[in-house]
């Protein structure tokens, strides 16, 4: 009886394993390819995620798409029949595929039934391995890669630009300061040699990792070391170092966005203090508390902004906190005051320990509900990658709770004592002075023709 009663304890528990996301299977192939295999809730279903280590970063100004670019182009069909071929081959097996390229990596995401698991796998096995590249699959590749980027690159964008009308805020700060290219990447003149050698420096098993998350094959593990180990290990390439800041910027500036409006937009930024531990989890709580602390002020008590917001951004290998706002332009003076208010008190009176506490809190129990589904779950795992090790991620509730309020008050006293950036962005004209000048130019072509009438009279 205390067998079979510890039996149904044993066999009651597994779910409860199956629920720790952060626990999971993974080893390494011969070839090199990094495995992570974990177990979902949701039944019927797996979610594929293939993580290949080259990103935009690891090219200069001029040849910055070319990973974007063949991520399009290993879509573009397997055999004779085409992409339209390849397409609806996965149509016939259930599933569903896309890809994204970041700064850091470029993955193929797929949503499959997990009864063809290993077939939707062949086929992703066949576009890393039988594309092959033709002048019109080349162009008809560089076609979406430009629309997906804004459409045609005109002289007239371009020149925007270069006079630092064209980009965001903090996009335009990072030209400045050289993290940041200061014009748009073009595929035009990207040639097939330099695609071909793209795939072979950097599309090799052991610069990748595999993640599958759901309702696993049994032979699923096997059949992985068959047909993925079968893949040649080479010497990938390089990542070069990520920029640093290089050159001065301005402090304030204005940056005109558009041409008529009354709204207009503040933002403080400043570069993150690098803090030797817990550096995101320390100003992923200052990112929350500063987000309260600009609502309270902003708009509770001021009323000058719906929904100020606190954010955090990275150029190159440097991060950046930025304060900011939506307003009337007639209200950023004020705004600012309100700003240099709130950065003069915490630099004073430090953090308030109950919202401090308040806010840790809250961001240590979302994590609870944060990740849902095997969908969430791969997402989570190719997001964190480099927090694993030895068959566990890091449990971001725990780094959550590490983060102490003296910490937190010498991280918000390093930020905060550095000058930062104020860019204010607003279009060129208020209507009001729009209306004014319209006013005025009419009143003077009216006293032009009073005075060509005075003038022919004479």
């Amino acid at each position: 009886m205390r067998c079979l009663l510890f039996a149904c304890l044993l066999l009651g528990s597994f779910p409860s394993f199956a629920l720790d996301r952060f626990q999971v299977e993974g080893y390494t192939l011969r070839n090199g390819l990094q495995l992570l295999l974990k177990p979902g809730t949701d039944r019927g279903h797996v979610a594929i995620r293939l993580v290949v280590g080259v990103g935009l970063d690891d090219f200069g100004c001029e040849e910055k798409e070319l990973p974007h670019l063949l991520e399009h182009l290993l879509f573009s069909g397997i055999d004779a029949s085409g992409e339209g071929g390849l397409e609806e081959r996965m149509q016939a097996l259930g599933g569903e595929w896309n890809a994204f390229t970041s700064n850091a990596d470029t993955t193929f995401v797929i949503e499959a039934p997990a009864k063809n698991q290993r077939k939707v796998l062949d086929l992703l096995l066949a576009l890393l391995t039988q594309t092959r590249f033709d002048d019109n699959a080349i162009n008809a590749a560089k076609q979406v890669v430009e629309r997906e980027d804004g459409g045609h690159y005109s002289h007239l964008q371009r020149w925007l630009d270069r006079q630092d009308l064209g980009h965001t805020a903090s996009n335009q700060l990072a030209v400045e300061l050289g993290l940041k290219c200061p014009e748009r990447a073009q595929v035009d003149d990207l040639s097939r040699e330099q695609l071909e050698q793209v795939r072979k420096d950097w599309y090799a098993p052991n610069n990748m990792t595999l993640i599958v998350v759901g309702d696993l094959d049994k032979l699923l593990p096997a059949y992985l070391e068959r047909a993925y180990g079968a893949l040649e290990a080479i010497t990938p390439g390089e990542h070069p170092p990520l920029p640093q800041i290089q050159t001065s910027a301005a402090h304030e500036r204005t940056l005109t966005h558009g041409l008529v409006g009354n709204g207009a937009k503040l933002h403080w930024l400043v570069p993150e203090p690098v803090l030797e531990d817990g550096h995101d989890q320390t100003f992923d709580l200052l990112k929350d508390y500063l987000d309260w602390a600009l609502y309270r002020q902003l708009r509770l008590a001021h009323g000058l902004s719906y929904g100020p917001w606190a954010e955090r951004e990275v150029f190159g290998g440097v991060g950046f906190m930025s304060l900011n706002a939506d307003l009337d332009r007639d209200d950023v003076s004020e705004a600012e005051q309100v700003l240099d208010g709130l950065k003069a008190g915490l630099l004073r009176d430090g953090l308030n320990a109950d919202t401090f506490n308040r806010l840790k809190q809250a961001a240590i129990a979302r994590q609870a509900w944060a990740v849902q589904g095997n969908s969430a779950l791969a997402d989570y795992y190719w997001s964190a990658i480099g927090d694993y090790e030895d068959g566990r991620f890091t449990n971001p509730a725990r780094e959550l709770q590490g983060v102490t309020l003296q910490e937190a008050n010498k991280a918000v006293r390093e930020l905060l004592l550095q000058p930062g950036y104020l860019r204010i962005e607003k279009p060129l004209f208020s209507y009001d002075q729009l209306m004014w000048l319209l006013v005025g130019g009419v009143g003077l072509i009216v006293l032009m023709l009073v005075g060509w009438r005075l003038h022919r009279r004479k």
